[in-house]
């Protein structure tokens, strides 16, 4: 896998740099960053910032670029029994999904569940989550009915980002726990709100309709720590 861009591949050199199998740098470093870099005994190659561009398909890799092992998609039996979840229901931005997976990183969920796409873009969700794809445990699956029968199994409570539910101040958090978060336009489908236990909502200090959906997924998430 390939990715690119400065924060993403600097939170792998940082953390996991036995995860880097190379390393390609398309602009000068400083001796002294160069010296470090050769220290932690990656594999770099310099490249032009042509040969950079055209393996980026002409994508921002701010002069970063490196081949990495590939990202485990977990299994859903996995992630069915951890005590904090986020499940997006046909969310479909990558830019939307990577601040998602960075806020869940930061705010302590165990896990996102990815349904409503056969096949998730890794190389995308890693530039725009900075990298913390790397620690938060990821599934996909396609049927969002099925993960929310599986999750009801395993006794965990489904609150769902609705527009007009309970303030999510005022909800009773339970200790197995997923937040469901739906599309960027139409939010969750009547099927899925049907088997939610509590919908929840963020109330607006001005009556704004809404917000983005990896917003209200960051309170929320705050909120049911």
């Amino acid at each position: 896998m390939l990715i690119y861009g400065k924060q993403p591949v600097y939170y792998l050199l940082e953390k996991y740099p036995n995860r880097i199998e190379t390393l390609y740098l398309a602009k000068e470093l400083e001796k002294k960053e160069y010296s470090r870099l050769m220290r932690m005994g990656v594999t770099i190659k310099r490249i032009p910032p042509e040969a950079a561009q055209q393996m980026a398909k002409s994508g921002n890799h701010q002069g970063f670029l490196a081949d990495i092992d590939g990202i485990e998609v977990k299994g859903l039996d996995a992630l069915r029994t951890k005590p904090f979840l986020v499940v997006l229901s046909g969310v479909t931005d990558i830019g939307n999904i990577g601040a998602i997976v960075r806020s869940a990183y930061a705010l302590g969920v165990d896990g996102i569940i990815v349904c409503g796409m056969k096949h998730l873009n890794l190389e995308g969700v890693v530039r725009s989550s900075a990298g913390a794809i790397f620690d938060m445990p990821i599934c996909v699956v396609n049927n969002i009915q099925d993960v929310l029968n599986e999750l009801k199994t395993s006794g965990t409570y489904l609150y769902g980002a609705v527009v007009d539910g309970d303030d999510i101040n005022e909800a009773n958090i339970t200790y197995k726990r997923a937040l469901i978060l739906g599309n960027e336009s139409e939010g969750l489908t009547n099927r899925v709100i049907s088997k939610l236990d509590y919908p929840v909502s963020i109330k607006m200090a001005h009556g704004f309709d809404s917000l983005n959906v990896s917003a209200a997924g960051a309170i929320l998430m705050d909120r049911m720590r």
